[in-house]
């Protein structure tokens, strides 16, 4: 009770829902709105917004309706950085914990296999591995979350290494607890708090990076994303700007909520380091 009402008095926190739940209702609201196929032809190329009362939003380069991609591609943002978030906290999540709590050699090997994927950006990692799997939504999201958990294993690893000397931890394997209990059942919820606020960034950043590709034609050219569609206006970008222009903010929208809830719930798990 007590943490949600640190949440609320944040209004970065507060604003930050309020606008991830438009988006979220966006996405809801996309097949009800708008049964047809977004990606379909609606009406003659290039209209204006609020120059057609059918388009209020107007038209691409292909005479396809923006506001009806505009509210399908909230749904493929939020499927992107919802997935790729989880596939990569739990490969961060488990590496770092076992790297933390082992400590020796299991450290060392766990570690240097982490220092290979940081090795190159993560942009350029993920460039290679469509490259090399292909372009589907489904390898896409998959790849994001794959270049995505070196940074979740770090900051797990630096948590279990605080924990492990803790006096919780000597009394479990005093009782003759198996290890897989100790990491998983006592270790791992008392160092959630800063994974789950690390989570929110890695989700901004996996919405962006399927945005990059998409503008790059890279992700896949049959779902209605907001990148899909700013590459689409790169050729009249001088003249009709506005067809890469709103789904940049939605984009850049999206990103500030989930940055900002993500915040949020740092100063109300954290309330000692709001007022350093």
């Amino acid at each position: 009770m007590d943490m949600l009402k640190r949440f609320l008095r944040s209004p970065s926190a507060v604003i930050g829902f309020a606008l991830f739940g438009v988006v979220a209702a966006m996405a809801l609201a996309a097949g009800t709105l708008f049964p047809d196929d977004p990606l379909g032809l609606a009406g003659r190329p290039l209209q204006w917004p609020l120059a057609n009362p059918k388009f209020w939003l107007g038209t691409d380069p292909s005479g396809r309706d923006i506001l009806a991609q505009i509210f399908h591609g909230a749904r493929v943002s939020l499927v992107i950085g919802l997935v790729a978030t989880v596939v990569a906290m739990t490969i961060g999540v488990s590496i770092g914990a076992l790297a933390g709590y082992y400590g020796g050699w299991a450290d060392e090997a766990l570690m240097r296999v982490t220092d290979a994927f940081q090795t190159l950006p993560n942009f350029l990692l993920l460039l290679v591995l469509v490259s090399v799997f292909g372009s589907t939504i489904e390898t896409v999201t998959l790849a994001i979350g794959i270049v995505s958990w070196p940074a979740t294993a770090r900051l797990t690893r630096a948590e279990f290494m605080s924990l492990r000397s803790r006096e919780f931890v000597q009394a479990c394997r005093t009782l003759g607890m198996r290890d897989s209990r100790i990491i998983f059942r006592e270790i791992l919820p008392n160092a959630l708090p800063p994974i789950i606020v690390y989570a929110s960034v890695v989700m901004a950043v996996a919405i962006l990076l399927e945005s990059a590709l998409a503008f790059l034609s890279l992700s896949d050219p049959n779902v209605p994303s907001w990148g899909n569609l700013i590459g689409a206006g790169r050729g009249v970008l001088r003249t009709q700007w506005y067809v890469s222009a709103i789904p940049g903010v939605a984009i850049l929208l999206t990103v500030l909520a989930v940055s900002l809830a993500g915040q949020g719930v740092n100063d109300a798990l954290n309330p000692r380091l709001k007022g350093r």
